[in-house]
């Protein structure tokens, strides 16, 4: 089990991500090829990945990352940096930038948590911190990631917008504690402890720092955290997952909310919801090839309805679904 200590300092300083982690994502989409307790939703994607994978030749780059990121358990914190959180492009760069000592210490753990198991040619230059083994490494989690998790981008920001309103509501009625109790039955919290059943034996102190939670699109089974307590305290637990985000369903509205609000408006109101930010009458225009003025009409009628809520910023005007919104997006598929 694994058990997070709060002072009233991390109370304060706990919050949900802004946005995706792409790395994160990605290292757990490499776990997710392989069969998961709890995996039913993810058939359709794993086939379609191995397909991608096959297709691109991709099987000879792929074998290192699999013995790096095992099946289940331990793999090596460098791989998924605090830097992640802004784009992939800085999680890669922070992985390029490793500093040797924790390169060393996790490929170390690796080999441990592995019995010294097989580990891949790679894993001593690595732990050395060769330049040019970084790079390779981190051009292959890009490839990986292009073939793997991109195509499926929409439907896990949809999927990923949706948990953290969920969350953000919890914690806006009933604070921290509301913020803990809906993501229950993974965790349990009182008194200032965390607890996470399922997770391996493991005691973390925040010590001020404050917890960072983090909706995961690929996580299906408990929480997890980094190994290194000296980390950023992060908490990776698994996003609530709806029809309409999951791989293969994720693109078209289906006809139950089409019938009701009409083909263009379902599309715009799908369009919103999929993101995390704001959307503008321009991108819409440019997404659902209408023109401006058309989006604009659109979304007067979906505001009018209470399905989404608009602001102007400069000469921009910026959309969001409503709660309504939101709720008639997942009930409709």
């Amino acid at each position: 089990m694994l058990r997070m200590y709060f002072t009233s300092a991390d109370i304060a300083r706990t919050r949900v991500a802004p946005r995706p982690d792409p790395l994160w994502e990605l290292i757990l989409a490499i776990q997710m090829l392989r069969r998961q307790p709890g995996d039913l939703l993810f058939h359709t994607w794993r086939d379609q990945a191995k397909d991608a994978m096959r297709s691109a030749d991709f099987g000879a780059r792929l074998r290192p990352l699999l013995a790096l990121v095992p099946r289940i358990g331990y793999f090596p914190d460098f791989l998924t940096p605090s830097d992640s959180l802004y784009g992939l492009a800085e999680g890669l760069d922070a992985i390029r930038f490793t500093p040797r000592p924790m390169l060393r210490n996790d490929i170390q753990c690796l080999a441990r948590s592995r019995h010294l198991a097989y580990l891949p040619p790679t894993a001593g230059p690595l732990a050395a911190g060769d330049p040019t083994t970084l790079v390779e490494l981190t051009d292959t989690l890009q490839a990986c990631y292009d073939l793997t998790v991109r195509p499926h981008h929409r439907g896990a920001h949809s999927a990923l917008a949706r948990d953290r309103q969920l969350r953000a509501e919890a914690l806006a009625d009933n604070g921290v504690d509301g913020l803990f109790a809906s993501l229950h039955p993974w965790v349990s919290w009182s008194h200032g402890e965390l607890r996470i059943p399922g997770h391996c034996d493991q005691e973390m102190f925040l010590d001020g720092r404050g917890l960072l939670l983090i909706p995961a699109y690929f996580c299906v089974g408990a929480p997890i955290t980094l190994f290194d307590a000296a980390l950023p305290p992060v908490l990776i637990y698994p996003a609530q997952h709806h029809l309409d985000t999951l791989p293969g369903r994720e693109n078209t509205p289906r006809a139950a909310l089409t019938a009701l609000v009409g083909g263009t408006r379902a599309a715009i109101l799908n369009a919103i919801g999929a993101h995390l930010d704001p959307v503008t009458t321009t991108d819409l225009s440019r997404h659902l090839t209408i023109s401006a003025a058309s989006a604009s009409e659109h979304t007067t009628v979906l505001r009018n309805a209470g399905l989404i809520t608009s602001h102007r910023e400069g000469n921009r005007m910026l959309h969001r679904p409503t709660s309504l919104g939101r709720e008639l997006l997942t009930t409709a598929w």
